[in-house]
């Protein structure tokens, strides 16, 4: 008789977001034609950039000529847009091999796949509060889970000691759901402590464009001894839109090796195994972001979603809660008023001020009492769910 995989079984019943949207349903269902201001889920709001979108019209007029037509891509991405992701790293300084660079349909996926080169006996340590899909992806694969609590009192920004003991560490900097971001001293206990114990960071940098402090750092690759111990994840959905177009690229340097294994070589064969790549005119497209136009564009409206920020964080000022984020990322993350329960306080601003926000208990025990706003939503929105939360609190 077939066996499925049993620790599916292991999984909370539903999905935080899934939760969310059940009783934004219900609550439209016995409110119709009401106004919500979503600042939950994390989906940008602003369309493509001039630049992607010419890029997409021209790749597929590509598509329409013989000449110029293309079938499969390389399944480890094009070498056009390689490239150009390896030149972009050199603005933080960071030299990389084109080689070096993998083009995915998104950091999502590869933060699921990327598990395929580890044994399952292998221990995963996860941040907490923590984006939910870090723990299921590795409840299904069955591993053991090592959680790692942050609070308010390390900025959740904690750091390794002795007691720590795992062979996978997900580092999320900037951070989803916190909005905190590592310094370069921070990191560099984690890329000590991972090269001492023979550990292997995943280091999720989907949100790195919303750094605007100089001293802090974008890539982990900007770490000394990084390249001996880190994989790093990163997206263009949030930093240029691609929620919908989907694209991402991960980086694992030539001298990542464990147990005689290269895991650079290890992940060409998993891509030339399981993927046929990328569509050729989603690539076309992601190469117009690193363009000197298309980075212009791009950081126009992150900087419409950072205006965001500020107007959440001065509403927040004003009303005397603490907060972490929003300044070098798109995320906030605020202490409950009054002693609330997370759920206590989403049902509050959804009944009472017609706010959507996500509960903090939904990324883990130590979210319970904070609450995650997303700074994704129109200026309009924002500024109208700033004044609502200030009419409610104050």
């Amino acid at each position: 008789m077939l066996k499925p995989n049993m620790h599916y079984a292991e999984l909370k019943d539903s999905y935080l977001f899934y939760n969310i949207a059940q009783k934004t349903k219900k609550y439209l269902e016995e409110h119709p034609n009401t106004h919500l201001y979503r600042m939950g889920i994390g989906d940008v709001s602003l369309p493509l950039c001039d630049a992607v979108i010419k890029g997409l019209h021209r790749a597929a007029d590509d598509q329409a000529r013989a000449e110029s037509f293309n079938g499969y891509m390389p399944e480890c991405g094009a070498p056009f847009l390689r490239e150009a992701v390896r030149e972009h790293y050199k603005d933080y300084g960071v030299e990389l091999e084109t080689d070096e660079v993998f083009i995915s349909s998104g950091a999502s996926d590869e933060l699921g796949d990327i598990l395929d080169l580890f044994d399952c006996s292998n221990r995963s340590l996860i941040i907490e509060p923590a984006y939910p899909a870090y723990v299921d992806a590795n409840m299904m694969g069955g591993r053991d889970i090592v959680h790692l609590p942050s609070s308010r009192e390390n900025g959740f920004l904690p750091l390794p000691d002795e007691k720590t003991q795992a062979e996978l560490i997900y580092i999320c900097s900037p951070n989803n759901p916190t909005g905190a971001v590592f310094s370069r001293e921070q990191l560099k206990k984690w890329v000590d402590f991972a090269n001492k114990n023979g550990s292997v960071i995943l280091f999720d940098a989907a949100y790195e464009a919303f750094i605007e402090d100089a001293e802090l750092p974008h890539s982990i690759f900007e770490i000394e001894g990084a390249r001996t111990c880190a994989i790093e994840i990163c997206s263009l959905s949030k930093t240029a839109g691609f929620t919908g177009t989907r694209l991402g690229y991960t980086v694992i340097p030539k001298a990542l090796e464990r147990n005689g294994m290269n895991l650079n070589s290890m992940w060409v064969r998993n891509r030339t195994t399981k993927t046929n790549g990328v569509s050729y005119i989603i690539q076309r497209a992601a190469c117009e972001v690193f363009t000197p136009e298309g980075q212009q564009q791009i950081h126009e409206n992150i900087a419409v979603y950072k205006q965001n920020a500020r107007t959440l964080m001065k509403a927040l000022d004003e009303l005397g809660i603490w907060y972490t984020g929003g300044k070098n990322a798109p995320y906030i993350w605020l202490e409950c008023p009054n002693g609330m329960g997370s759920w206590e306080f989403f049902d509050l601003l959804l009944n009472e001020a017609q706010i959507v926000g996500t509960p903090g208990e939904g990324f883990g025990k130590c979210g319970e009492g904070y609450f995650r706003f997303s700074t994704f939503g129109s200026s309009e929105d924002t500024k109208t769910a700033a004044e609502r939360l200030i009419a409610l609190l104050k």
